[in-house]
């Protein structure tokens, strides 16, 4: 039975082995975790398909391949084969030394782990330089960064006192990567707007919740007036979409990002998709999410304001053409209009601001989506919006 590289992704074309979770010979049983597959959006744990035993290894653990290549060979006694490993239910959440700690032989620099070939020649080391912990001849970084610290005098090298060397994890490497992707194709453009959220205030405050599940629920609202924003570019045609799928950025407690979907925003209540997103949140950091829940996004929303920001221009998340940051809402003085004559009052004010593709429309089409988005939030009867769509 041969596995090939899965498909983890519409836009996916192809895979890293980050790392095996078996090796030739051993036995296996169907849905046993088999290996670590990472794209530049996602790294999850693959199930073997079927019982029997994993006969050859045909791809090592660093290599990245095209999706369908053949993987490994699982010995089922029944000769068929498998097009694919199906992913398993939850997404492995990758951390700074998840995929870093395989162990290689000695000298073999062939087989050192990227971030074990990195660590000695920052360094100027070599295999025979560093004493490995498990005392089988196999080095991992934990053992490099050991002899560092006994060894600092000699090798460290000169400049500032160093307090810590961290390696890119891979996710961290896939998020660099996308992220420079992005910047070198997507003709990047931001606009901002201050918006008042006093109407969101007394609703918020009452049912416990953020900011974030209100905006998105307007911004659906725009959206469906703007539809431009909720779309790809394909060579030179720009694909609008009917349907809202939001992709909301979640921290992983400073170990990287994931986009989680929430398919049919537009179809949700402020109640619903504050849930939708605390249930996202909660799964994305236990690593939790399956497969499914990274797919078919259409905008995406990110949101640092929870940590009091005034203005983030985000990187537009490929294929989409439109990103929107939500800053920090604080009271401050504003000039406010009450019937019919200016006064100041204390407000509570914050930023919106859309980074979009200047390729897929133009500087008045943004600007004229944020008005719309501001008069939503500003003059919408929150109170009766928050459980209806």
């Amino acid at each position: 039975m041969d596995i090939v590289m899965p498909q983890l992704g519409e836009t996916v074309s192809e895979g890293t082995v980050t790392q095996w979770l078996k090796k030739a010979g051993d036995a296996v049983r169907r849905d046993e975790l088999l290996f670590v597959v990472g794209t530049d959006k996602v790294e999850m744990e693959i199930p073997a398909p079927a019982d029997g035993t994993l006969a050859e290894i045909l791809v090592e653990a660093g290599q990245t391949v095209d999706v369908g290549t053949r993987l490994c060979v699982i010995d089922d006694g029944k000769g068929t084969v498998a097009l694919a490993a199906k992913p398993a239910a939850a997404p492995m959440v990758a951390t700074a030394t998840a995929p870093t700690t395989a162990t290689v032989a000695r000298g073999d620099t062939q087989k050192l782990s990227p971030v074990v070939r990195k660590l000695l020649a920052e360094h100027n080391l070599t295999p025979e330089d560093v004493t490995d912990s498990g005392g089988d001849g196999r080095i991992t970084r934990e053992d490099v960064l050991a002899f560092v610290a006994a060894n600092k005098d000699s090798v460290s090298a000169k400049g500032p006192a160093i307090a810590e060397t961290i390696p890119f994890s891979y996710r961290r490497k896939m998020i660099a990567a996308h992220m420079t992707r992005s910047l070198q194709t997507s003709a990047h453009v931001v606009q901002a707007m201050e918006v008042d959220f006093g109407a969101v205030e007394p609703v918020r405050k009452a049912n416990k919740l953020t900011y974030l599940p209100f905006i998105a629920h307007a911004l659906c609202a725009a959206i469906k007036d703007f539809p431009r924003v909720n779309a790809t570019i394909e060579k030179e045609t720009l694909v609008v979409y009917r349907d809202i799928n939001l992709a909301v950025a979640i921290d992983l407690d400073f170990e990287g990002l994931m986009t989680p979907v929430i398919k049919g925003a537009d179809k949700l209540s402020v109640a619903e998709i504050a849930r939708a997103i605390y249930d996202l949140a909660t799964r994305a950091r236990a690593g939790q999410l399956r497969p499914d829940e990274m797919t078919q996004a259409t905008y995406t929303i990110s949101n640092s304001g929870s940590y009091g920001t005034l203005f983030t221009a985000s990187i537009i998340n490929p294929p989409q053409v439109a990103i929107l940051s939500t800053d920090g809402v604080k009271r401050k003085p504003a000039v406010v209009d009450t019937d019919g004559a200016e006064e100041i009052a204390i407000r509570p004010i914050g930023v919106l601001a859309q980074s979009f593709d200047h390729r897929a429309f133009d500087g008045a089409y943004s600007a004229a989506f944020l008005k719309r988005l501001k008069e939503i939030i500003e003059k919408r009867d929150w109170a009766e919006t928050l459980d209806r769509n």
